[in-house]
């Protein structure tokens, strides 16, 4: 499956992208007066290979969860048992997620990825793929969690291979139903520091800058914490060459089921708008399997995470909006979608010059 899905990752379409352009500069309005959202929807139509392209709704929102063996060495200060406790949160709907995501009619589909506590009963109904009022459950466990990064591999090769290939399958579900965009969410306590390793990992950036404070920890904490990914980084040398390998030494599953979303997704040539640090850290795993992966991705939001922009640098993305937010779930992604609807819409429905009886400087 994930040989398959790289095969069919495309290079973005340069006819649609001139033509997106073109038409950019005969709508009523100044040349470049709307920046980077008209950049954004040349972007778009270049995935699309067609102008202008479609509308990217309705969104669907895919929550990967999963909890990680290096918790065991103090990188946070909430208990593992709360990564469970937030998936019953998102399936009552009384996330931040859930808010946002019922502000903009988007679904919410939660996979249980690799929790090491076991979650409560799923819900007698199961509800629609798409259902904007009912929050979905997945599960798709590969592992209970992963093992300590800092004394072996997180992972076997076949389990990171496997929570790719779950978040290809939850895309191509996803897009079957009818989105017309897939945004990341994450939950895992602990998992900021994955990520960490993992932005170091494939940019080559200090430890130091692709650490941030994630729930938010004190001085002393962040510091070992600090000293944790470089102790993941110097035992398992990760190639970035080789994504698999990367994921599998030091990722958690959420992280390789957000890479395999993101190139399922880029293999159906659909937008995927990237959450936070978690997200972007996955991104780089996506890039490193299919460099041409990078065309489908919209980068929501600047986590404050300084990891995040470690690795947004290094993907050449450019976040649509700074909110100083470092919460995670999707929601970044959900606050940042009505400008990537708005960016689509303007080639969809702003008259021309010509067609208003406009005339021109």
């Amino acid at each position: 499956m994930l040989e398959t899905t790289i095969a069919a990752i495309r290079a973005a379409d340069e006819a649609a992208m001139a033509a997106a352009r073109e038409l950019q500069g005969r709508l009523t309005k100044p040349a470049g007066s709307l920046g980077a959202l008209e950049e954004l929807s040349v972007r778009l139509a270049g995935l699309a290979g067609v102008c202008p392209p479609p509308l990217p709704e309705p969104a669907a929102v895919a929550i990967f969860a999963g909890d990680h063996g290096v918790h065991a060495q103090g990188v946070s200060p909430w208990p593992q048992e709360v990564t469970a406790q937030m998936i019953g949160n998102f399936l009552a709907g009384g996330a931040v997620v859930n808010a946002f995501a019922r502000q903009a009619g988007a679904s919410v589909t939660v996979v249980d990825v690799g929790v090491a506590t076991p979650l409560s009963a799923e819900p007698a109904a199961e509800p629609a793929v798409l259902d904007p009022a009912v929050p979905r459950l997945v599960v798709a466990s590969v592992r209970r969690g992963t093992r300590d990064l800092t004394m072996t591999a997180a992972l076997t090769r076949d389990e990171a291979l496997a929570a790719v290939q779950t978040g290809i399958r939850i895309a191509d579900e996803l897009i079957d139903a009818g989105a017309g965009i897939l945004l990341t969410g994450d939950m895992g306590i602990g998992n900021t520091t994955p990520a960490a390793v993992l932005i170091a990992a494939f940019t080559g950036a200090d430890p130091l800058d692709t650490t941030g404070r994630g729930t938010g920890v004190d001085d002393p904490t962040y510091a070992h914490k600090v000293a944790v990914v470089r102790a993941a980084l110097a035992r398992h040398t990760p190639d970035p060459a080789d994504p698999l390998g990367v994921l599998a030494a030091v990722g958690g599953l959420e992280h390789a089921a957000l890479a395999g979303l993101i190139l399922g997704a880029a293999a159906r040539r659909t937008p995927v708008l990237l959450d936070g640090v978690i997200a972007v850290s996955a991104a780089l795993a996506a890039a490193a399997f299919a460099p041409a992966a990078v065309g489908a991705m919209v980068a929501g939001h600047r986590s404050a995470e300084p990891g995040a922009t470690v690795a947004l640098r290094h993907l050449g993305l450019d976040p649509l909006i700074d909110l100083g937010l470092r919460l995670g779930e999707g929601t970044g992604a959900l606050l940042a979608l009505p400008v990537v609807t708005g960016a689509v819409r303007v080639l969809h429905e702003v008259a021309t010059f010509d067609s208003a009886g406009v005339a021109e400087k």
